[in-house]
C-alpha cells in the first residue's frame, strides 16, 4: 500500500530506460551506475548547483573532503555521478543523494527514488534486500512515532561545515559535542535538594556560544533514540524566528508543522503531555511583550489565538502545566523571562573553556611559536581572551591576527583592545586577498545599517525583518552589499530574516553611530530616545548589560588612528565632536557625590582604556578626586593602572586587589589530556606573573606621580611578597605625598618591618590604620620602634583587632612616652586585659606622652583595671577623648571612673562607655561627677541598663547651671515614657545640651509627645534628636509637624524603625514643607513606606532642596561623639 501510494508514470518510465540495463546488476551497481544519473538529470541548473555546495558541505560533515571541491564544482552530471561512485560505496552513493534531495526539498524526486530503491530490491531478489526491510520495518511500527523521529532527523541533520570552513581544527568539534553531550544528559536529571525532575530548564548563555546547536543536538539524539527516550515520548521544536512571522492559529497548528501524516493525528499525543517536552530556541528574540493578564490567557490547545497569547499561555503553565520546557535565551533577557515562568533550573552554557581555546589556537596556528605568541597576547587582554569562549569569534580573531602577521603588522598594538581588533577584522572584510575593495557601500547605507545596529542594541533586537530594514531605509540592493561583505547574513531556514555575523560587529556598527550622526544629521526623531548619549554614558553593567560592549566601543573610536582606519575603509569622514561632549559628562560626573561605587569606576577605566589616547584619559580624569576599585582579574589592573597614571587631581584612591585570584590557573580539563599540557600551564604562570607585576609597578607609581594623592585604602587585599615590596618602594619614594593609609585586614608575612621602615622614610605619613591585619604582638614590636624615631611623624594609628594580647604593651607604653606625633591610638578589640592597660595607664601619667585620644572598646577591662585608669585621668594633661566600650566594668568600676571625673585635674572631653553592664545604680555617681568636671561635653551611656530612675538622676543635672555637657547618647537604657517629663525639664533648662539620643527605648507616643513640646519652646537649644525604634505610631507626628514648624534650632531628627504609615508621613509633611522649617537630615526609610507616602516625601524633597531623608543618619565625625567609631 505504501509503496503504490508513491509510484507515479514519471518513476514507471524512468525505471523503464533502465530496466533492459540492470538485469546482471545488484541494486547497489544499479544506482550507482545508472539512476543516479537520471535522477541528476532531472535537476535544473539551480538545483543542480544546490546539490553540488551540499555534497561538498556532506563530505565535510563526513570528516573529511573525499571528493576535490575543483572537480565537483566542474563537472556534468555523467561526470558527478561517476566522482560519486568513484568516493563512495554503492549504497553510500545513494543514501547520500537521498540525503541531499531532501535538504533541498525536492519532495517529489525524494518520494520517487525512495519508493524505487526498495521495488528494486524486492525484485532482484533476499541478496539486495537492505532497503526493503527497512521499509517493512518502518511499515510495522507506522503510527508509533518512527515517522516523526525520522523526519527530524532529516530536518535537523547538525551542519558541521560552517565550523570546517571557520578553519575549525579536525578533531575539535568532536571534543565540544562530546562536552554538551554530558551537559544535554543532566538537564532534567532529579534535582538533589528536592527530589524532582524539574520541569522548567533555562539554557542561558551569551551570543553564539553554542544553545541553538546544543538544543538541536538533543533533539536529533532523542530521535536517534539516544537521549532521553525513558522521560519524553514526543519533543517538539519552536524557534523564535518562525514564530516571530506567524499571526494567529492554534498551538497544535504550531508544533504540526513537521509531523507526519502517516503517524496519525497528532491530537492523540497531546493527551499525555506529562511525556511531552517543548524546545523554544531564542526566546530573547521573540518580539513579544508578554503583558497579557493571566487570567486571558488560554487553556486549549485546540484554539485559534494570536501566537503571542500561545507562547505566554505555555511558558506560564497555563496551557499544557504538565508538558516540560527547554527554553534557551541570551543572558541579556533573563530578567523578561523570569516573571514568566513560576519556577525553573537553569544552567549557563560559558562556551570554550580556557583550555579549549588555548587548543583550539595551538591548533589554529600551526607554528607553535606563533600559536604561543598570540595566545599570550590573548591572555594579557582578558576582555578578548573571554570573547573567544565563543568559537565564532575565536576564529574571527585569530584570523584577524593571522591577516595582520601576513601584512607585516604588529599584533601587539590590535591585542591592545577590542576595537582595534576589530575595527582591523571590519576593513579587512572591505578588502579582498588580491587588495582590491569590493563595492563599498555609500555614506546613506553606511548611516543606515549603524542606525539600525543601535536601535537593535538599545532595543536587544538582533534578528531584523524585511519591514526593519524598511523602517530604516534599507533597500535589497543596500542589503545585498552588506550581504556579500559578511557583515549581515541571511537566515537560510527562516524566510526574511537578517542579523549582523555575530553580536559584535552588529555593536561595533553601532558605536560607529554615534561618531557619524553629527555629520550626516537625524532624520528618525522617534529614534531620539536610544540615540541620547547621556543615557548611554550613564548605563552600567548591572542595569544595562546589552549596551556595555557597544559603550566600549564607542570609547574604543574616539581614537584618531582607529577613526582614520575607518573613515580610509570606508571613504568617509567620522567627527570626534563627541570627544567634548564625553568630557562635560566627566565634569559633571566628577561633582557627582554617588559617583564612587567600585563597579562605576572599573567600567569607566575600560572603556578610557579603550581610548589608547593618554591626552584625552589625563583630560577625563582631571575632574576625579575620589575612585573605588575592586581588583580580581588581570584586566582589571590592567585598566586600572593605565587610567591612574593619568588622573593627576585624584586625593583618595581606596583599592581591593586579590593576587591569587589573577595568577589562579584552572586545572586541566579532562578532554585534553595532553603532553604538553604542564609545560605551557608553567608558561602561562610565568608570563602571568610578568604581566601582573608591570602593572602593578605602573599602578603604584601613583604613589609618587601624582602630587595630590592624600588617603590610600588596600582594605581587603591579599598581596604577595613580590606586590607588598613593590608597593613599598613607592610609600618611602621622596616625592610620595600620601598622609593617611588604611592596610586593613591584610597580611604582614614580614611581621610589619617594612611598614615600620616606611613610617621613619616617609614624613608625611600621618594616619595609618591596620585594623584586623595579622600584625599580632611581633608586629607592634616592628612599629613602636618606628613610632621612637624622631623622623616618624605618624599622628593617628589603629591596631584594633590586630590580635594583640598583654605581651606587647609593654611596647606601646615605650612608644607612647618617646612619640613627640602620636595623639590618636585605637587599640579596640584585642585581649590586652588589666595587666595590660595599667602598663599603658603608666605611659599616660608620664609628662612625655602626647597621646589626646585613646579607644580601649572590648579590650577584657573590668573593674580591677579602672584603679590604674582613674589615676592615669587625673593625672594626664593632654587626654581629651576616651572609649571604653564593651568592657564589663559594672558599678563598681564606673564608680572608680566617676571619681577621677570629678578631679579638677582631668581634662576629659568625651567619654563612651556604651555596654559597660551598669545599672540604675551609677546613675548618682555620674550625676555627681557631671556637677564637678568642667570640660567633659560628650557622654555616651548606651546599652546600659540605666532605666528611668537612672536617667531622672542624670536630668537633676541638667538643672544645675554648673552641667556643660552638650551631648549626651542613651541609646537601648530601658527607658520608658515615665522619664519623658525629667529629660523634657533637663533639654528646657539646659542651654548647653544640643545632641541628645533616645534611641532603641520603648518612648511610645505618650513620651514623645511630652518631648515636642519642650522643643517647641524658645529655650530649648536641641539641634539633633535621636527617637529611632521607640515605638512611635502616626498619633505623635501631628506633634512632632509642629514643632518641626515652630522650631528654629533643630537640625537632624532620627525617626527610623518606627510604623509612623501614611497617615503619619502626611501629618509629618505639612510641617516639613512649611518655611518655618530649619531640619537638614530626617532619618526615614523611605522605601518602607507605601507608593502615596514616598510620593509625599519626594514632594518634600522637591520643595525642600535643603532637606535630606535618609535612613543611615549616623554621619560618624571625628569632630562629634562618633569620633571612636571613624577610625
Amino acid at each position: 500500500m505504501f509503496l503504490s501510494s508513491l509510484w507515479t508514470p514519471e518513476s514507471t518510465s524512468l525505471l523503464m530506460k533502465t530496466w533492459d540495463k540492470m538485469t546482471d546488476l545488484s541494486s547497489s551497481s544499479f544506482f550507482s551506475d545508472f539512476g543516479l544519473l537520471l535522477y541528476l538529470e532531472e535537476l535544473n541548473k539551480e538545483e543542480l548547483k544546490k546539490f553540488k555546495l551540499l555534497l561538498k558541505n556532506e563530505a565535510m560533515e563526513a570528516g573529511g573532503c573525499p571528493i576535490p571541491w575543483a572537480e565537483v564544482k566542474k563537472a556534468k552530471r555523467e561526470d558527478l555521478a561517476n566522482l560519486m561512485k568513484k568516493h563512495y560505496s554503492g549504497e553510500q552513493a545513494w543514501d547520500v543523494a537521498l540525503k541531499l534531495f531532501g535538504k533541498m526539498n525536492v519532495k517529489d524526486l525524494y518520494e520517487r527514488a525512495k519508493a524505487e530503491i526498495n521495488w528494486a530490491a524486492q525484485a532482484m531478489g533476499p541478496d539486495n534486500t537492505r532497503a526493503g526491510e527497512a521499509q517493512g520495518d518502518q511499515e510495522t511500527v507506522l503510527g508509533d512515532g518512527t515517522e516523526y523521529r525520522i523526519q527530524i532527523q532529516e530536518k535537523f541533520c547538525i551542519m558541521r561545515n560552517r565550523k570546517c570552513l571557520l578553519g575549525e581544527p579536525k578533531d575539535f568539534r568532536h571534543e565540544i559535542a562530546e562536552e554538551g553531550g554530558k551537559v544535554l544528559e543532566q538537564l532534567f536529571d532529579v534535582d538533589v535538594k528536592t527530589g524532582e525532575q524539574p520541569q522548567i530548564v533555562v539554557l542561558q548563555g551569551a551570543a553564539g556560544v553554542g544553545k541553538t546547536t546544543l538544543v538541536r543536538k538533543a533533539l536529533l539524539d532523542w530521535a536517534q533514540g539516544n537521549l532521553y527516550h525513558q522521560k519524553f515520548t514526543y519533543i517538539f521544536y519552536l524557534n523564535a524566528r518562525e514564530i516571530n512571522q506567524l499571526r494567529e492559529r492554534s498551538f497544535v497548528q504550531m508544533i504540526s508543522k513537521d509531523w507526519p501524516s502517516t503517524e496519525g493525528p497528532i491530537e492523540r499525543i497531546m493527551s499525555q503531555p506529562n511525556s511531552l517536552l517543548f524546545i523554544i530556541d531564542s526566546f530573547d528574540e521573540l518580539t513579544f511583550a508578554f503583558e497579557e493578564p493571566e487570567f486571558a490567557l488560554c487553556e486549549d490547545w485546540t484554539q485559534v489565538h494570536p501566537v503571542s497569547f500561545l507562547m505566554s499561555s505555555l511558558l506560564r503553565k497555563v496551557m499544557l502545566p504538565e508538558s516540560s520546557l527547554l527554553v534557551t535565551t541570551r543572558l541579556t533577557a533573563c530578567k523578561k523571562l523570569k516573571p514568566l515562568l513560576k519556577s525553573q533550573h537553569s544552567v549557563e552554557l560559558l562556551g570554550m573553556s580556557e583550555d579549549a581555546r588555548e587548543e583550539y589556537i595551538y591548533q589554529f596556528f600551526e607554528d607553535e611559536k606563533l600559536a604561543l605568541q598570540v595566545l599570550d597576547l590573548l591572555r594579557n587582554n582578558e576582555m578578548l581572551f573571554s570573547m573567544c569562549k565563543v568559537p565564532l569569534v575565536c576564529w574571527v580573531i585569530c584570523t584577524c591576527l593571522e591577516q595582520q602577521i601576513k601584512k607585516g603588522g604588529d599584533i601587539r598594538l590590535t591585542c591592545k583592545t577590542t576595537t582595534a581588533l576589530f575595527t582591523c577584522y571590519i576593513s579587512s572584510l572591505f578588502t579582498q586577498v588580491d587588495g582590491s575593495c569590493p563595492n563599498l557601500p555609500n555614506q546613506t547605507q553606511l548611516k543606515r545599517l549603524c542606525h539600525l545596529a543601535t536601535k537593535g542594541v538599545w532595543t536587544m533586537t538582533h534578528v531584523f525583518y524585511r519591514e526593519n530594514l524598511r523602517k530604516h531605509g534599507l533597500t535589497k540592493s543596500d542589503v545585498s552589499v552588506f550581504l556579500d561583505m559578511n557583515i549581515l547574513q541571511k537566515d537560510i531556514e527562516y524566510e526574511n530574516c537578517y542579523e549582523f555575523t555575530h553580536l559584535h560587529i552588529q555593536e561595533f556598527f553601532a558605536a560607529m553611530f554615534y561618531m557619524l550622526k553629527d555629520s550626516w544629521g537625524i532624520t528618525d526623531c522617534s529614534s531620539q530616545s536610544f540615540e541620547d548619549l547621556k543615557l548611554l554614558l550613564e548605563s552600567n553593567s548591572h542595569r544595562d548589560p546589552h549596551l556595555m560592549q557597544m559603550k566600549c566601543f564607542l570609547f574604543g573610536l574616539l581614537n584618531e588612528d582607529r577613526v582614520k582606519q575607518l573613515e580610509e575603509t570606508f571613504n568617509c569622514k567620522m567627527s570626534l565632536e563627541i570627544k567634548w561632549k564625553i568630557l562635560q559628562w566627566m565634569k559633571i560626573l566628577g561633582k557627582s557625590e554617588h559617583f564612587s561605587s567600585q563597579l562605576e569606576c572599573l567600567e569607566l577605566f575600560h572603556c578610557l582604556y579603550e581610548t589608547q589616547d593618554e591626552a584625552f584619559i589625563s583630560q577625563a580624569m582631571r575632574y576625579l578626586q575620589k575612585v573605588v576599585i575592586n581588583i580580581y582579574g588581570k584586566i582589571h589592573l590592567l585598566v586600572s593602572s593605565f587610567c591612574l597614571k593619568h588622573c593627576q587631581g585624584l586625593q583618595t584612591i581606596k583599592l581591593s586587589v586579590v593576587f591569587e585570584k589573577m595568577l589562579n590557573l584552572s586545572p586541566p580539563a579532562e578532554t585534553w589530556a595532553l603532553t604538553r599540557k604542564p609545560r605551557r600551564a608553567e608558561g602561562k604562570r610565568q608570563r602571568d606573573v610578568g604581566c601582573i607585576t608591570h602593572c602593578w609597578q605602573d599602578l603604584c607609581s601613583v604613589l609618587h606621580t601624582n602630587e595630590h594623592l592624600r588617603e590610600l585604602d588596600l582594605c581587603h587585599s591579599n598581596l604577595d611578597e613580590l606586590a607588598m615590596k613593590t608597593f613599598y618602594q613607592e610609600l618611602r619614594h621622596p616625592n610620595c605625598k600620601l598622609q593617611k593609609l588604611l592596610l586593613r585586614f591584610l597580611s604582614f608575612p614580614d611581621g610589619c618591618q617594612n611598614i615600620s621602615s616606611s613610617l621613619t622614610h616617609n614624613q608625611n605619613l600621618m594616619h595609618l590604620d591596620l585594623k584586623g591585619s595579622d600584625v599580632g604582638d611581633s608586629g607592634v614590636k616592628s612599629l613602636c620602634e618606628a613610632l621612637k624615631h624622631p623622623d616618624c611623624k605618624l599622628q593617628n594609628l589603629s591596631l584594633e583587632s590586630c590580635d594583640l594580647t598583654t605581651l606587647c604593651c609593654l611596647n606601646i607604653s615605650e612608644a607612647l612616652v618617646r612619640s613627640q606625633s602620636l595623639v590618636f591610638l585605637n587599640l579596640s578589640t584585642n585581649n590586652l586585659l588589666d595587666d595590660g592597660v595599667k602598663l599603658l595607664c603608666e605611659a599616660l601619667r608620664h609628662p612625655e606622652c602626647h597621646l589626646e585620644r585613646l579607644s580601649l572598646e572590648s579590650c577584657g577591662l573590668t573593674v580591677a583595671g579602672c584603679q590604674d585608669l582613674s589615676l592615669a585621668l587625673t593625672s594626664n594633661k593632654r587626654l581629651t577623648h576616651l572609649c571604653l566600650a564593651d568592657n564589663n566594668l559594672g558599678d563598681d568600676g564606673l564608680k572608680l571612673v566617676s571619681d577621677a571625673l570629678k578631679h579638677p585635674q582631668c581634662i576629659l572631653q568625651s567619654l563612651v562607655l556604651r555596654r559597660c553592664h551598669f545599672t540604675s545604680l551609677s546613675g548618682e555617681h555620674l550625676s555627681s561627677s557631671l556637677l564637678h568636671n568642667k570640660s567633659l561635653t560628650h557622654l555616651d551611656l548606651g546599652s546600659n541598663w540605666l532605666q528611668d530612675d537612672g536617667v531622672k538622676l542624670l536630668c537633676d543635672v541638667f538643672l544645675h547651671p554648673s552641667c556643660n555637657l552638650q551631648d549626651l547618647e542613651l541609646m537601648g537604657c530601658v527607658l520608658t515614657s515615665a522619664c519623658c517629663q525629667d529629660l523634657a525639664s533637663a533639654i528646657l533648662n539646659n542651654p548647653n545640651l544640643w545632641s541628645l539620643d533616645l534611641g532603641n527605648n520603648d518612648l511610645q507616643d505618650d513620651g514623645v509627645k511630652i518631648l515636642f513640646e519642650a522643643l517647641r519652646h524658645p529655650n530649648c537649644n536641641i539641634q539633633k534628636l535621636g527617637l529611632a525604634y521607640c515605638g512611635l505610631t502616626s498619633f505623635c507626628c501631628q506633634d512632632l509637624s509642629s514643632t518641626l514648624s515652630s522650631n528654629q534650632r533643630l537640625m537632624k531628627i532620627n525617626l527610623t524603625q518606627n510604623t509612623v504609615g501614611c497617615e503619619g508621613i502626611m501629618k509629618l509633611c505639612e510641617g516639613l514643607m512649611s518655611p518655618e522649617c530649619k531640619l537638614q537630615v530626617l532619618g526615614l526609610c523611605k522605601e518602607a513606606f507605601d507608593a502615596e507616602a514616598q510620593k509625599l516625601l519626594e514632594a518634600v524633597r522637591v520643595s525642600n532642596p535643603h532637606l535630606v531623608i535618609k535612613q543611615d543618619c549616623n554621619d560618624h565625625n571625628e569632630e562629634d561623639g562618633s569620633w571612636w567609631q571613624c577610625f
